[in-house]
């Protein structure tokens, strides 16, 4: 019987005792119920019952955003609960039900988040990312430096060789990645067999004229698995490599599906994650979510970014930034972070310094790259020209006073960000 464990630590709420409701979640979720059994002889406990290991008082400051007059007492801690791996092996549904997904049904609580998994070595026999920060620089040719990055827009409504005349704009003006957004599937205007057929002849063209091959991302996603590997083959057979997966849309078995049998670098979305996290005293901490994922094989990791267009912190940004290049088992299973969701540059000297000064990532823009005033060309030259600022140590002021394209920029949009770089 091995005696691995795998380490779950809950923030947990409750009226009372916090010590007693660890001990029920333990309890709950392991070999016990409501009441004593004779079938829950010591032998059994031995072998599968979790244990709670270590309890953590927290002030009620710590939770930022929860209610502060929930009426009668209420107590806060960080507990760890520790499950044998003879009662949950390495299967990822396994985990999520036994340890994740019942102790959101414990009555008693008040407040349940999830805020970090920690699994034991017998777990690293998941296949992990194909490509990750490594693979994504060599596919894309991008040796050092941050890779640059652009999404089609409008998100919606381009017809297939639209699309292809902003891929052409995008690929001319100098930029590594571009990608469909994660809306664009196979809606019946653009077709994802018709987008391929358009754009790759682009793609095409462009490394013979330039040496340079795009990375190009695909939507690829579909709740039927065998129609998603059919979508990533026909892009596969066209030369692509890389699409575009929703995760949270495909599940965990779609996710398996795909990476054993996947020749494309694989760029994760995570739409839907804010059901699981946004309330501050339930659902999923990003540390725990996000390995899963890994695990299961994703390449590259959308996670917003410094002054997202979204609700999420910069904190946030900042401590899932440093989750996904946190190893699990080793080096190899960090996928590349990607920065999105209203960038455009003024965010960049931010991103290097609170990012650990790290050009480990890719930084995408979308609105911040097409609604340059002075065109996507430019878009894409203000962007290079705030990272060359970030790694120099110069303001954005004193870079853009001799680059216009990033003067441009900050012109625009500097209320927005300028001024906190």
């Amino acid at each position: 019987m091995s005696d691995e464990m795998i380490r779950v630590t809950y923030r947990i709420e409750c009226p009372g005792s916090v010590e007693a409701m660890a001990e029920k979640i333990a309890s709950d979720q392991s070999t016990g119920t409501f009441t004593a059994l004779p079938g829950e002889t010591d032998a059994v406990r031995k072998r599968c019952a979790a244990r709670v290991e270590r309890i953590t008082a927290l002030e009620q400051a710590m939770l930022p955003g929860f209610p502060t007059e929930v009426p009668g007492p209420y107590n806060r801690a960080d507990v760890v609960i520790a499950f044998p791996i003879e009662a949950i092996g390495t299967d990822i549904a396994a985990l999520m039900t036994v340890a994740i997904g019942g102790v959101f049904a414990v009555s008693g609580l008040t407040g349940v988040r999830v805020m970090d998994i920690d699994l034991p070595p017998s777990w690293a026999c998941h296949p992990g990312p194909q490509f990750g920060i490594r693979g994504s620089r060599r596919l894309m040719g991008v040796s050092e430096g941050p890779m640059i990055a652009s999404i089609i827009k409008p998100s919606l409504g381009l017809t297939p060789d639209e699309t292809a005349a902003v891929v052409a704009e995008l690929c001319a003006a100098g930029v590594d990645f571009i990608k469909d957004d994660e809306k664009m599937m196979d809606p019946g205007y653009a077709p994802l067999k018709a987008r391929v057929d358009a754009i790759m002849p682009v793609i095409d063209a462009h490394e013979q004229k330039t040496g340079k091959r795009v990375m190009y991302a695909f939507g690829i996603s579909s709740a039927d698995p065998d129609r998603m590997m059919r979508n990533h083959d026909y892009v596969a057979a066209r030369g692509g490599n890389a699409a575009v997966v929703n995760i949270n849309s495909i599940g965990h078995g779609g996710m398996s599906f795909l990476r054993k049998r996947s020749q494309l670098c694989l760029h994760a979305h995570r739409n839907g994650w804010d059901i699981l996290t946004r309330h501050p005293a339930l659902g999923l901490e990003f540390r725990a979510y996000q390995k899963i994922w890994r695990l299961l094989g994703v390449d590259q990791f959308q996670i917003n970014g410094i002054a997202a267009k979204y609700w999420e912190p910069d904190e946030s940004f900042v401590k899932s930034f440093h989750d996904v290049m946190t190893p699990i088992f080793s080096e190899d299973d960090r996928p590349l972070p990607v920065v999105c969701s209203g960038q455009w540059g003024g965010q960049a000297v931010e991103t290097y310094e609170r990012t650990g000064r790290t050009l480990d990532l890719m930084y995408l823009g979308g609105g911040g790259i097409h609604g340059h005033p002075m065109g996507t060309s430019a878009g894409v030259r203000a962007i290079r020209q705030a990272w060359d600022a970030a790694v120099a140590g110069r303001s954005l002021d004193e870079m853009a006073g001799d680059h216009p394209e990033l003067r441009a920029s900050l012109d625009k949009w500097g209320e927005q960000g300028a001024a906190r770089a």
